[in-house]
């Protein structure tokens, strides 16, 4: 067998002592712990839903006891992708959610057939990487995608009338849907708008209030109210 930290620990072919089996496993919830924890800290501020740290932690524990039992590297793998593509059939993420999928389904497979020095030196790599370009904001935008609602009386002829206070505040705007509301009496204009981090976002809804007669105005983040936040 090969020797060496990345060397497999799993020693026989007949089957798995106790030993191996809670090196693997237990190996496998230290480095779920830790990639929890590398998910919370590099989403604090985007924000996180705490079901899905427990996932971070389960998921690689559960791979590698099911692998540990399968004991043959051909059937683990296969049963490792049919995981992954549950989980992505079953709930649409953010790409980078997805990616945690896979860094954890990863660390567990490593885990489950034995390659324990395989599976830290890939999540301490990996996980230097995704700390060091979250701190840093690689590929952050200087804007925020927001979805602008505003209401107008129905007699109010709104086709440009708001286009020059959004020009001075936003990098981007778009009409994207016009409805009527409150049985016709009112209309409700629907825009995206990309609003610079660095925006006076009440002067910014206090001169489109002076335009729409001092109607409702909602300016919506595109977040997801269970999750958590972090200053």
């Amino acid at each position: 067998m090969n020797s060496g930290i990345f060397g497999n620990v799993i020693t026989s072919q007949d089957g798995i002592s106790a030993f191996e089996f809670f090196v693997c496993v237990g190996m496998s919830v230290l480095l779920g712990f830790l990639i929890s924890l590398l998910y919370m800290k590099t989403h604090r501020k985007e924000g996180y839903s705490q079901s899905y740290v427990f996932t971070m932690i389960m998921l690689p524990t559960i791979v590698s006891l099911i692998l540990l039992l399968i004991n043959t590297p051909a059937g683990a793998l296969s049963l490792a992708g049919t995981f992954t593509l549950v989980r992505f059939r079953s709930v649409a993420g953010d790409p980078k959610d997805i990616a945690y999928i896979f860094f954890a389904m990863a660390t567990g497979v490593a885990c489950g057939i034995g390659y324990i020095g395989f599976a830290v030196v890939f999540f301490v790599v990996l996980g230097a990487i995704l700390f060091v370009l979250s701190e840093k904001n690689f590929g952050g935008s200087t804007s925020t995608h927001m979805t602008l609602k505003i209401t107008i009386p129905e007699n109010l002829d709104y086709q440009g009338v708001f286009d020059v206070v959004l020009n001075k505040y936003t990098n981007f705007h778009k009409l994207r849907r016009v409805k009527t509301t409150n049985f016709g009496t009112l209309f409700e204009l629907i825009y995206s708008v990309d609003v610079p981090d660095n925006v006076d976002q009440k002067r910014f809804i206090d001169e489109l209030r002076t335009l729409n007669g001092n109607m409702n105005i909602n300016l919506v983040f595109f977040r997801y109210d269970d999750k958590i936040y972090e200053n």
